[in-house]
């Protein structure tokens, strides 16, 4: 360990005090002199520690309602000074400045405070930290010499490298503990940010906008439209005219993209591996929202695993896709099986009777609290991971037979701030989410035969499926579930064939079901191969430059066929 320096003084001020008393004890056993400020130095002396107040140091009392208390040159000097600077030594000694090696505080609950929607915009104020911020900020900027501690889980590591050292925390420690402190300052401050800009009226927001620290860059436009979202598409025979609906361009959008992001990532947990076992992964959780499969409580079963994660939330977004009761059964990212019913006992049924084989070993999601009847027949087959947002109590009983089967109980994501990230060597790609809804009304009928309203509840169904599955992606279906699945193939007439495929491999019945493309037909072999199989109608975006010969295809084999509109590519 490199440029050891030995801690002899402390400074104490935490807002939330769950073991503070053990680790100042400990710091005490190593000599440390702690300084404490209000509850925080009654809470250290209840547990027979000798204190120091700060306004002994300072020789101001607290004051304003502890709105002012660290404020103060005695307390900033004695962080900020370099220890091998002569002259900050020697105004240290004039000024009566004695040198602070450790501050160890954590902030107000503001966070917490606003999660109560009825708490006032007076009453949260009172919970914006300025002392705290300040202290952190100072020490931290001063690594050299001060060791800022901002968080309970480090106090474990703080006494073992003291232990080691015999009272010493060495240069790489301060360095590492000041970029997680200067992190969780700009955490606290994001999210006050976040919250007041909230509370503005339109006229404030304005005024905020135009002088945003972005407002003069070109690429920071806030809730503007703009089509720099997608970009140039990447099929060369795209026309992007044929994605107009109600003479509006469907690829206009208010995206709103800053010119910088500050992503923060709350670490919850490190997982057991990656998606290999050489692979280290852990869970972090975002500050957009509440609830989602990374905030999910696991009620039984082994630990969740790092695929396990993936195919959860895979199938968790699909189920949340419906209205009605939904089961989807997922096997690496892609759904083997979707069904609905009047219950959870026949969307499932159906959901599994799609491909009873591949949803061995699969992720079983629904959309409605699980009942009993519904858990013994999801036992019957192996399952990793089933997922709901509730279990009656016998249904967990009947899961909890089974030993190593996880059952997760999630909540709908709120408040998420409508962007999904994907990473990418040497950057980040964002893009709004894809939550574009198609309705009965939404469908331009271009074929000489109409869909019957069986088939459009079909396709419907069908087109909800296909966004949650990887392209190219086929989608036969009836209007209670489906019938097969072909997922990433590198050309669509190979999805095509799959999902017949898959079909031809069970009991349910391919003729007179639907088919739904993620994207359009780039030929009318598509067409020409499904009608071998005996589907009545077809739903698929458009925009093709060979959409004419593709619908000729339809209209030859007596076919009905919908456009939409839209895409749902998924990569």
């Amino acid at each position: 360990m490199s440029e050891l320096r030995r801690i002899k003084r402390a400074l104490i001020s935490v807002s939330d005090k769950d073991g503070i008393a053990e680790f100042a004890q400990k710091l005490n056993g190593f000599g440390v002199e702690i300084i404490s400020t209000g509850g925080t130095a009654r809470i250290l002396r209840e547990a027979s520690l000798k204190v120091t107040d700060v306004s002994q140091i300072t020789g101001f009392p607290e004051m304003m309602d502890g709105r002012v208390k660290t404020l103060h040159p005695k307390i900033h000097g004695a962080f900020l000074a370099l220890r091998d600077n002569n002259e900050h030594l020697e105004a240290m000694k004039t000024h009566g400045i004695k040198p602070i090696d450790l501050i160890v505080v954590n902030l107000y609950p503001f966070e917490q405070t606003i999660e109560n929607e009825a708490v006032s915009i007076e009453e949260a104020v009172e919970q914006i930290d300025i002392g705290g911020p300040a202290m952190i900020r100072s020490a931290a900027k001063n690594w050299r010499d001060v060791l800022v501690v901002t968080d309970a889980r480090l106090y474990e590591t703080v006494l073992e490298e003291l232990d080691e050292t015999g009272g010493a925390i060495s240069l790489e420690t301060r360095r590492a503990f000041a970029a997680l402190a200067f992190t969780h300052t700009a955490h606290y401050d994001s999210i006050i940010s976040d919250y007041l800009v909230e509370q503005l009226s339109d006229e404030e927001f304005n005024f905020v906008e135009e002088f945003h620290p972005f407002a003069d860059d070109p690429a920071f436009q806030m809730f503007e439209e703009t089509e720099r979202l997608f970009g140039e598409d990447d099929d060369e025979d795209f026309e992007d005219d044929d994605f107009s609906q109600n003479g509006h361009n469907v690829l206009d959008g208010e995206a709103g993209f800053p010119s910088y992001d500050d992503l923060e990532l709350n670490k919850i947990g490190d997982l057991r591996y990656g998606e290999n076992p050489h692979q280290k992964a852990a869970l972090y959780e975002t500050f957009f929202g509440e609830g989602g499969i990374a905030q999910a409580e696991q009620l039984h079963g082994k630990e969740m695993s790092f695929n396990n994660y993936v195919d959860a939330d895979a199938a968790w977004n699909l189920v949340c896709e419906f209205d009605q009761t939904a089961c989807a059964i997922i096997k690496h990212t892609n759904p083997s099986g979707v069904g609905i019913g009047a219950n959870n006992l026949e969307a499932y049924r159906r959901a599994l009777a799609t491909d009873p084989i591949s949803a061995f070993g699969g992720i079983v999601a629904f959309n409605r609290s699980v009942d009993a009847e519904t858990a013994r027949a999801v036992n019957e087959v192996f399952t990793e991971v089933v997922l709901a947002p509730e279990f009656d109590a016998e249904a967990l009983e009947i899961f909890q037979q089974k030993k190593n089967l996880r059952v997760l109980r999630v909540e709908e994501i709120i408040n998420a701030d409508g962007l999904e990230y994907k990473q990418i060597s040497g950057g980040v790609l964002v893009q709004n989410r894809d939550d574009l809804i198609v309705t009965a009304e939404d469908l331009r009928i271009v074929s000489e035969k109409k869909p019957t309203d069986e088939e459009i509840r079909a396709m419907l169904f069908a087109w909800k499926v296909c966004k949650h599955v990887k392209s190219n992606a086929i989608v036969f279906a009836n209007e209670f579930q489906t019938v097969g699945v072909g997922a990433g193939q590198m050309n669509r007439i190979d999805s095509v064939r799959i999902a017949a495929m898959r079909a031809d491999k069970t009991e349910l019945e391919l003729k007179n079901t639907v088919l739904a493309s993620d994207a359009f037909f780039p030929f009318r072999d598509n067409v020409d191969e499904a009608a071998k199989i005996g589907i009545s109608a077809i739903i698929q975006p458009g925009g093709s430059i060979k959409d004419e010969e593709v619908i000729q295809s339809a209209n030859e084999h007596g076919l009905a066929m919908v456009f939409t509109n839209f895409r749902h590519f998924k990569h």
